[in-house]
């Protein structure tokens, strides 16, 4: 019983920080930060669910090309009201000020938006529009949409596992009260068994899922020495950069796939 009122608070912690999707409220202790990540992936699973709505409809016909890239780009932000690209946003504002290291962690925290982070958003949302419109078949969305699961399950080792930039903040007061044992475990098994079920789901088309493997393990490996080099370590708005750009190199990974291959 004491186990499974654990699992419930820590889903509903979970839900609560990474989504807009109503939760029943109580007040939080810190026992219940403890796994929550465990369930932050399965955030990107109810995004992923939707998405294959979607394209359900979009294939029947109820919806026209247009509508499902549109709609295609939305669901993301609708369920997570933008947490992950507010983090993508005030990152690359904090990466195109060239300032030192002290400097961009300020900027990180500064609720105002500067020129770079629209550009960016701009040239984001543009990219994914283009790349969403190049996806055909199930086979593909279904790799794509994985990485919504694949994503923050390798945000989540980020925030158990990489340093800390700063002591404070949001990112820092979950990291320090989590079993990071146990929360790495889960999430490690997560994520493998979310890439088996990719390749399996998509009928083993190697080529989409390995091609969009191999871009956001590249770019998770980036993104620790980035993170390091640029900020001293990871915070909760890069965190949220690396889910945001890492759906976005998994859709281009599988986007040019579907244009040269036609795997």
């Amino acid at each position: 019983m004491k186990l499974l009122k654990t699992i419930l608070k820590s889903i509903d912690v979970a839900f609560s920080i990474y989504s807009k999707i109503p939760m029943p409220k109580f007040e939080w202790a810190s026992d219940d930060m403890k796994y929550h990540l465990c369930f932050f992936p399965w955030v990107g699973a109810v995004i992923a669910v939707l998405e294959w709505g979607l394209f359900c409809l979009f294939q029947g016909g109820f919806v026209n090309a247009v509508f499902y890239a549109l709609l295609a780009f939305v669901i993301p932000l609708l369920v997570t009201g933008g947490f992950h690209v507010d983090g993508f946003m005030d990152t690359m504002d904090a990466l195109h000020s060239y300032q030192p290291r002290e400097k961009k962690l300020e900027i990180l925290k500064d609720p105002h938006i500067g020129a770079f982070a629209v550009i960016s958003l701009l040239v984001y949302a543009l990219l994914a529009l283009a790349f969403i419109s190049e996806i055909n078949g199930k086979e593909a969305v279904i790799v794509v949409i994985s990485f919504f699961f694949i994503s923050r399950a390798l945000s989540g080792i980020a925030v158990t596992c990489f340093p800390k930039a700063k002591k404070d903040g949001m990112l820092s007061a979950a990291s320090a009260n989590e079993d990071k044992k146990i929360v790495l475990i889960c999430l490690l098994l997560q994520l493998a068994g979310a890439v088996i079920f990719m390749f399996f789901a998509s009928s083993l088309k190697m080529l989409y899922g390995v091609s969009a493997l191999a871009a956001v393990l590249l770019l998770f490996v980036w993104f620790y020495f980035m993170s390091r080099r640029e900020f001293g370590g990871v915070t909760g708005d890069l965190c949220g950069f690396f889910v945001a750009v890492a759906e976005l190199a998994a859709l281009a990974a599988v986007s040019v796939c579907c244009i040269f291959f036609q795997a």
